[in-house]
């Protein structure tokens, strides 16, 4: 693995061109605008609305108005400016980023785990807990969004729920077509709501302009003084404002660091700050619009045409999400923490576009439910928080770990840095525990899930490799036994899959022994997950001779690539070893595992080498074995020229 030089305070730079001037990073600023920030630009639907819920007791006096006004300024200003925009976009695995992408560099190759296990779980688990929020978001923002159809026309708020459950079900039956014709729509979607934002902001703002002393941070302070324990669940609602960072860290990889940056600073950061404090000029003139500031703040004319606008602008953050935890799950897949699943490539231009069907249904279906359930956002945002902040508080943990260890910067400023970032993370996160009884147990309850069927999986795959090489034949040895006994050989060429190179695949074994026969070309495959997202062609295939026809074939594919072993033939071409798919034949080892329960001696033994597991975890195991998709499948392997071989393997 290419790691980043310790020496180095940041990581490798990002394996992106330079972007062709002006004209490419407006265009890709753009287009950030639709994919990066479609989650936190949608949140002024909601957002100021919930810190005065009536659970929170807050009514909209000046004081309390600036007071929640100026945590949002530094909350947006401190967390996504700071930390996200300014400092992790800077600490990217070869240009990728994401929670994800910091466990790879956390989990390093070559050297014993140590005390990063802990890291590893934690990273883990909070990797487990976007699938909650990529559930929650959904279905907020679309709520949100028609939610200023009861402030136009009341008597049709009774519309607002079946209106969501079709614009949800639409939104991920479009899924399997792609995205690559309306993701040119992304961008200047989000440009017109975020000029909505901007005009409808400063139109109120010119209300009260006095609004504007809450960017000063005594208000806050002054907010908390009053009341320190209102103040401190009201930042269960004020995290709201920030609930897209780990999206825009997660997104690094499609645009690079500076367009995003512009994004953000050229438009995204102004334009919710002014509608935020739109928002707060309006209930200081006018508390009573306390119910919806956001759609209070449109003319009634308008109301209608934002209506519109604002479900635009929902779909987009949507469609982001799911198409960020599609790729979520590919990295979980390649990093071997998730057992196979259907990746289907939309684009054959874009290797981003994604599509996997069991995702997608799974997400569909807790959309429903959210939606069945919740009925509004008042009573999901109850729901929504703890699942973003877990993972932000995980993140910076994971940040600084990997700028000690690899980037080698200094103790002070490790410690600096990550202190003052957790501080405001474990803040807003300890805010959120309270909404676990009325909502925040579906994103605990999923992230716990999750966890358990990752962790169970690495293991689970990790007990059958060392259990199958503990009865190999080495190669060598093998070669040398051919090379004496000569089978008969026959055309074409045969390719076996193996996990492990070190010795002969057992479906070898028992073809040759069964069979009596050997192809004139025999090439043992292996296909290994590299913790980087990207691995450059030239570095793709190992390739080793052994004689007598037989040949070693080592391909390393990155967490952010899908393998294709017909491509790797491809490839072999070039390298001298010709190959033609209707001439070779593909051997895939089924095993069929066993749970069997062991002894107490047996137990202790097992645990001692990290190789035990209860019983409840090897049925959870079986499970997720027969119903991950096939190697054939997953491999892009030819069907009707592949022979499986079945053996039984006790755990």
């Amino acid at each position: 693995m290419t790691t980043p030089d310790a020496g180095s305070p940041l990581p490798a730079p990002p394996p992106h061109p330079p972007i062709p001037g002006k004209q490419g990073l407006a265009a890709l600023s753009l287009a950030a605008l639709g994919i990066v920030y479609g989650d936190i630009g949608t949140s002024p639907l909601y957002a100021i609305k919930e810190t005065f819920a009536p659970a929170y007791g807050l009514a909209p006096t000046p004081e309390n108005v600036l007071g929640i006004l100026s945590l949002i300024f530094w909350a947006l200003t401190i967390v996504i400016s700071f930390k996200y925009v300014s400092v992790l976009l800077r600490a990217d695995n070869r240009g990728e980023g994401g929670v994800l992408a910091l466990l790879a560099l956390v989990r390093g190759k070559a050297e014993p785990l140590g005390g990063r296990r802990m890291l590893i779980l934690l990273a883990l688990f909070a990797a487990a807990l976007l699938y909650g929020e990529g559930a929650i978001t959904p279905v907020m923002s679309v709520l949100g969004a028609l939610e200023g159809i009861s402030v136009a026309t009341p008597a049709l708020e009774d519309w607002i729920v079946p209106l969501t459950l079709a614009i949800l079900s639409a939104l991920f039956l479009m899924q399997r077509r792609g995205t690559a014709g309306l993701g040119r729509l992304f961008g200047p979607v989000m440009l017109v709501w975020f000029g909505c934002l901007i005009v409808f902001g400063v139109i109120n703002i010119a209300k009260d302009p006095g609004v504007l002393r809450a960017v000063w941070p005594g208000y806050a302070v002054n907010f908390f003084a009053v009341d320190a324990t209102k103040a401190f669940l009201v930042l269960g609602a004020v995290v709201l404002v920030i609930t897209g960072g780990e999206a825009l860290y997660s997104d690094l990889g499609h645009f690079g660091r500076r367009p995003i940056q512009v994004a953000w600073f050229a438009v995204v950061f102004p334009a919710l700050l002014i509608n935020y404090f739109g928002q707060g000029a309006l209930l200081l003139h006018d508390p009573s619009t306390v119910e919806n500031p956001f759609y209070r703040m449109v003319p009634a004319w308008f109301l209608y045409p934002m209506v519109v606008i604002s479900v635009a602008a929902a779909c987009v953050a949507s469609q982001a999400l799911i198409t960020g935890l599609f790729s979520l799950t590919r990295q979980a897949v390649q990093l071997g923490y998730s057992p196979r699943v259907r990746i289907i490539h939309t684009s054959h231009h874009e290797e981003g576009q994604i599509y996997s069907p069991e995702v997608n249904t799974a997400l569909f279906v807790a959309c429903v439910f959210l939606t069945v359930t919740f009925r509004s956002t008042t009573d999901l945002a109850s729901a929504y928080g703890l699942a973003v902040t877990g993972t932000m508080a995980v993140t910076t943990t994971l940040f600084g770990y990997v700028a000690r260890t690899r980037w080698k910067w200094p103790v002070w400023a490790v410690v600096l840095m990550t202190g003052a970032l957790l501080s405001v993370d474990l803040s807003f996160f300890s805010a959120n525990l309270p909404k676990i009884p009325t909502g925040g147990w579906f994103s605990l309850t999923v992230g716990v899930i999750l966890f358990t069927g990752f962790s169970t999986w690495k293991l689970g795959r990790r007990i059958i490799t060392e259990t199958l090489r503990e009865g190999t034949l080495p190669l060598d040895l093998f070669i040398k036994d051919l090379e004496r006994k000569a089978p008969t050989r026959v055309p074409g060429t045969a390719v076996f899959m193996t996990s492990d190179l070190t010795g002969v695949p057992p479906v070898l074994l028992h073809h040759l022994k069964h069979n009596k026969v050997l192809h004139e070309r025999v090439i043992v495959m292996s296909i290994a997950g590299e913790d980087a997202p990207l691995v450059p062609a030239a570095e793709r295939l190992e390739v080793t001779e052994l004689g007598a026809g037989i040949y070693t074939v080592q391909a390393t594919y990155g967490f952010m690539e899908s393998p294709r072993v017909p491509d790797i033939l491809a490839e072999l071409g070039t390298r001298g070893i010709h190959t033609k798919l209707i001439e070779t034949s593909f051997f895939l080892g089924r095993e069929t595992i066993i749970p069997t329960p062991a002894s107490r001696a047996k137990r202790a033994a097992l645990r001692a080498r990290g190789r035990w597991m209860a019983g409840w975890r090897k049925w959870l195991f079986v499970v997720m074995a027969r119903n991950a998709q096939t190697a054939t499948a997953f491999f892009g392997l030819p069907p009707n020229r592949v022979v499986e071989l079945g053996a039984q393997v006790q755990i």
